[in-house]
Parts: structure tokens; C-alpha cells; sequence
């Protein structure tokens, strides 16, 4: 089979490793779904996930040029609605319940003085 990346295909998980699930498309095809590639947000362990014989829907995401090596996903396949989201900063909020810049407007004017007086040193340094 010619394989494409977008390609939704099915496969088998042949093999666990720290970073990532090792798949069968067909008898001679194999690709890999990294670590990242396995669901949106965070994972520790790729075994928790998925284990060796498991029947999976995969998309083609790269196939190397040179190795023919293909990266598989899961994640890509996912809804990312249903991804939770949570924060580890707190965050400012304007009053419209926006991210404000707060932070950014505070260190704004000891970066353009510092700037200014770089500025001023490579022109008298010259």
C-alpha cells in the first residue's frame, strides 16, 4: 500500500517505549506515534495509553524522504474540544475577563531606557 501523509489508516501497536508506540500498518509498513503525538495535553507514560496488540485508527502526520520512516498520530485524530486545559501561572485578566499585559506594561519603560541608552553607548563608542 502507498501510503500519504493525512492518510487515516488502521494499525496494530507492536512495541511500548518511553518515547513513543511503535505500529504495524501492513505486514512490511511500520511507523511511530511519538510521545506528543499520542493525545492533546500532557503524558507521562505512553503505556498507560496504549499497550502491544492494540487495534488503532491512526493519521499519516511526516513520512521521511530519505528513511521512509512515518510519523503516526492519534492526537490529530482527536477532538481538541475535549482537551482540559490547566494553567500552571496565574494569569492577569483585564476586566473583560481577557489576558491582560499588565506585567508587559510594567517592564516596558526599563526596556526602551535601557535600549535607548545601548543606543547611545554603540554611537559614542564609535
Amino acid at each position: 500500500m502507498e501510503y500519504k501523509i493525512g492518510m487515516v489508516t488502521k494499525g496494530e501497536v507492536t512495541g511500548i517505549q518511553p518515547y513513543g508506540a511503535f505500529v504495524s500498518l501492513d505486514e512490511e509498513t511500520q511507523g511511530l506515534i511519538h510521545i506528543s503525538e499520542c493525545k492533546h495535553g500532557y503524558v507521562k507514560e505512553v503505556g498507560d495509553l496504549l499497550k502491544v496488540g492494540d487495534k488503532i485508527t491512526v493519521m499519516i502526520i511526516d513520512i521521511d524522504e530519505y528513511t521512509k520512516k512515518i510519523s503516526l498520530s492519534l492526537r490529530a485524530l482527536e477532538d481538541p474540544q475535549t482537551f482540559v486545559y490547566y494553567p500552571k501561572k496565574k494569569r492577569h485578566y483585564t476586566k473583560k475577563g481577557k489576558i491582560g499585559f499588565q506585567s508587559i506594561r510594567e517592564t516596558l519603560p526599563k526596556w526602551i531606557k535601557q535600549a535607548k541608552e545601548d543606543e547611545k553607548n554603540q554611537i559614542n563608542s564609535r
